[in-house]
């Protein structure tokens, strides 16, 4: 079932349940009564990435208090998305950029990966989980993908599990269609892994390809940005071989 777009989703940490009652944190409050002013008993959907999506109905027992209680599930809980999203920072717009779209195009989780020509840097892992929380919100996902901790890619690929395939995104490809090396990828635990704005390194680049799970894909003609890869990349790999599929 496709997400209901009209309602206001808002994303909890408590269990859900039909009866169940959350209270709204004061971010919440201020955002619920302040920003949208709803009103004693507005409907919105509330998820916590675990039970499902349900329509809460708001209370509001004092002027500084709101209580959501659950009426009714909208959606079941889906199995959480597989694929892994592996991507060197950028600067701090863009970064925001990049894992908003990862998140819409069904990333299960998000690995910043330390090269040799990264420009951005990872400063505040809960900043990038409140960007995912709120991309998910937004765009009616119900399972909310985990930020790791950054790591340096020879220390990522040197521990990597054989049977996940790394699908990387090569620009100096000889070809400009992904489709053929796409289409012969067998494996369904897949990742994807996105270069710096400056592109891998040559040594990084001879590692990647030395490696028996790692498939080279290029992305067109075009000079791509990294973020603008980033999606092109995440769309042609759920139409071809992921869940879009």
């Amino acid at each position: 079932m496709r997400a209901n777009y009209r309602m206001q989703r808002l994303f909890v940490t408590a269990g859900l349940s039909a009866g169940g009652t959350v209270e709204a944190g004061p971010e919440q409050f201020n955002y619920l009564a302040n920003v949208l002013r709803m009103e004693e008993g507005s409907e919105l959907l509330l998820f916590n990435g675990r039970d499902g999506e349900w329509k809460a109905t708001l209370a509001f027992p004092t002027r500084k208090r709101i209580l959501m209680t659950a009426t009714e599930q909208t959606r079941a809980q889906p199995e959480p998305c597989d694929l892994h999203f592996l991507f060197a920072p950028l600067k701090v717009g863009r970064m925001d950029y990049l894992v908003q779209k990862a998140v819409e195009m069904g990333a299960g989780l998000l690995q910043p990966v330390m090269t040799q020509h990264v420009q951005g840097k990872i400063t505040n892992l809960d900043r990038l989980q409140a960007n995912v929380v709120e991309a998910a919100e937004q765009c009616g996902v119900l399972s909310i993908p985990t930020v790791a901790a950054p790591k340096r890619l020879k220390d990522l690929l040197e521990r990597w599990p054989a049977a996940r395939r790394i699908i990387f995104c090569d620009e100096d490809s000889a070809t400009q269609n992904p489709l053929a090396a796409l289409q012969g990828i067998r494996e369904r635990s897949l990742a994807l892994l996105v270069g710096p704005e400056g592109g891998f390194s040559e040594e990084e680049r001879a590692l990647l390809r030395g490696l028996d799970f790692v498939t080279a894909i290029p992305l067109g003609p075009r000079i791509l940005r990294a973020d603008t890869a980033a999606v092109a990349a995440l769309a042609v790999v759920q139409a071809t071989v992921g869940d879009w599929h």
